[in-house]
């Protein structure tokens, strides 16, 4: 599965005999940049084509394959078995009420991009109270919408927050976008890289091999040898990847002490936080400002405003699709959800959760969520939600101990907060860092924030400026909060109704190394975003 998602290629729109464009860097370029809504769709469509569908088979096999691992490890199924880590009984419940309570920022959110969207494609592409089409938002899973933020910036008058063009213009290369990176880690008193790492990490695609182009962090749990394997562009969006790749190199530096079975983080949302804690810092105006790659410094209400606009198209448009990648398999893995209702069960949450539909009509014949890396890799995916929750608290208690955040104080609000040299904020990071999973999610949690709760009341917090925005916008625009209409973008229909003319089949003989391949994967899975 992995392997026909790493080589997938598909044409190009316009002269479809150019058929070597990859999901990295060609595909993601494209719909970062381009605003032709039948290219977008065209590489919405198709990749999903090359990679998703033709994962299902073996996919079918897999799960299978999962759950007898999970059996023989006493659990029911394999979705109970990654619950394993989060050490609750309740902890779906838990996560469902963390959902709840940061949905009606969302939808405020969702409605107001809507309207933007419909400004320029046009009524008929998108209905004044219905869900967004996925192609237009940017991101090939409509995950993050951070790169249309030329399309829905608030005041198009302030200076922009996207550095990607300073950055090109002053030179930056991967090696340097990591050195930045390495380079605010020691501000605060943490770790450098070892040499290992710059000699061994992959940080730009190499030419002429296929690669998986997947960002990921790799500890070879010998105390010295640590890794990134990403194929880097110089953008701002790259860079805060790389930042939250380095933030799981310098967790397994903090704990590379501890004994082997302690050699992972608190729970695994721990893992993901570490970096994007780093990242809320480095995106703030004063932070690009201090390393010279934003040139002047708004202080008013509208630059707050598009700041953080700009934060929350990649953070709060995030929490549903973080939160249904693994309702979805919860639902797989156990049987509730029957193979015969796979992709339009998936289609189901993505319209229920994130108020989003397919541009063309889906069947039973595609596997969607095998075009998501995620899916065919085996890598659990909540994760992300609850760091995209305690990150905020972690940057909260941070903040307080930099002196950064004063609640009682309105110069010095959550969102302005930037940690970079603070030796305290860095030397509380590291001591919970170094406990690796010595301890309960919950101490770890504690001694870092004071609390053993995750609270997503903190998100809401540090947005409140834009929230309140956000909602006076669509009230004096009068723009529907919310999505309704006919979720019919998915039927059951046979595969024989859906199949290309002059395309192959999806299926496939499954080999015997594929169920050594599959066995594998548990012993594999690493830190991925």
């Amino acid at each position: 599965m992995s392997t026909i998602y790493s080589t997938a290629k598909i044409c190009d729109y316009h002269r479809t005999k150019v058929c070597n464009l990859t999901l990295e860097p060609d595909l993601t370029r494209i719909l970062r940049t381009s605003r032709d809504y039948g290219e977008l769709a065209h590489v919405w469509k198709q990749w999903r084509y090359k990679s998703g569908r033709r994962i299902r088979d073996h996919y079918r096999l897999f799960v299978n394959i999962a759950n007898k691992a999970a059996k023989l490890n006493g659990f029911d199924n394999m979705g109970d078995m990654w619950l394993y880590p989060y050490e609750s009984d309740t902890f779906r419940q838990d996560v469902g009420e963390l959902w709840e309570q940061l949905k009606p920022f969302y939808q405020q959110l969702h409605a107001y991009v809507r309207r933007k969207l419909r400004e320029k494609y046009g009524e008929q592409h998108i209905s004044q109270r219905g869900p967004i089409p996925a192609h237009l938002l940017g991101n090939m899973w409509s995950q993050s919408w951070g790169e249309i933020y030329d399309l829905l910036i608030p005041y198009p008058g302030k200076t922009s927050v996207d550095v990607t063009p300073n950055m090109k213009t002053k030179g930056y290369t991967p090696r340097r976008m990591f050195e930045l990176s390495e380079e605010f880690f020691v501000s605060l008193n943490l770790t450098r890289m070892p040499p290992e790492f710059w000699e061994h990490s992959i940080i730009e695609k190499p030419k002429g091999r296929e690669l998986i182009c997947h960002a990921s962090a790799w500890d070879f749990c010998n105390g010295k040898d640590f890794r990134i394997k990403q194929c880097t562009d110089v953008t701002m969006t790259d860079l805060i990847t790389v930042h939250h790749e380095m933030g799981h190199i310098q967790y397994y530096l903090q704990y590379k002490h501890q004994p082997n079975v302690f050699r992972a983080g608190a729970n695994p949302g721990f893992h993901e936080a570490v970096g994007d804690v780093l990242a809320l810092s480095v995106a703030t105006p004063k932070h690009l400002q201090k390393i010279g790659l934003l040139d002047n410094v708004e202080e008013d209400n509208e630059a707050d405003i598009n700041y953080l606009m700009s934060i929350a198209l990649d953070k709060i448009t995030f929490l549903p699709f973080g939160y249904l990648m693994d309702l979805w398999r919860w639902g797989v893995f156990s049987g509730k959800t029957k193979e015969e209702n796979w992709n339009c069960a998936w289609w189901d949450l993505r319209y229920n959760l994130q108020g989003i539909k397919p541009p063309v009509r889906r069947s039973e014949y595609d596997f969607d969520p095998g075009a998501k890396y995620h899916i065919p890799a085996n890598v659990p995916y909540v994760r992300y939600f609850v760091s995209f929750v305690i990150q905020f608290q972690f940057h909260k208690a941070l903040c307080m101990k930099a002196g950064q955040y004063d609640p009682l104080d309105p110069s010095k609000p959550l969102h302005k907060c930037d940690i970079y040299q603070s030796t305290e904020a860095g030397n509380a990071l590291g001591d919970m860092l170094q406990m690796g999973s010595s301890k309960p999610w919950p101490d770890a949690l504690e001694a870092l924030t004071g609390t053993r709760k995750m609270d997503a009341s903190i998100i809401r917090e540090y947005f409140k400026p834009l929230e309140v925005w956000l909602t006076e916008n669509n009230e004096r625009h009068q723009e529907f909060v919310g999505w309704e209409g006919e979720n019919d973008f998915c039927s059951s229909d046979s595969p024989a109704r859906h199949e290309p003319v002059g395309e192959p089949s999806s299926g496939a003989a499954v080999s015997p190394g594929l169920l050594v391949v599959v066995l594998m994967a548990f012993l594999l899975q690493q830190t991925h975003q």
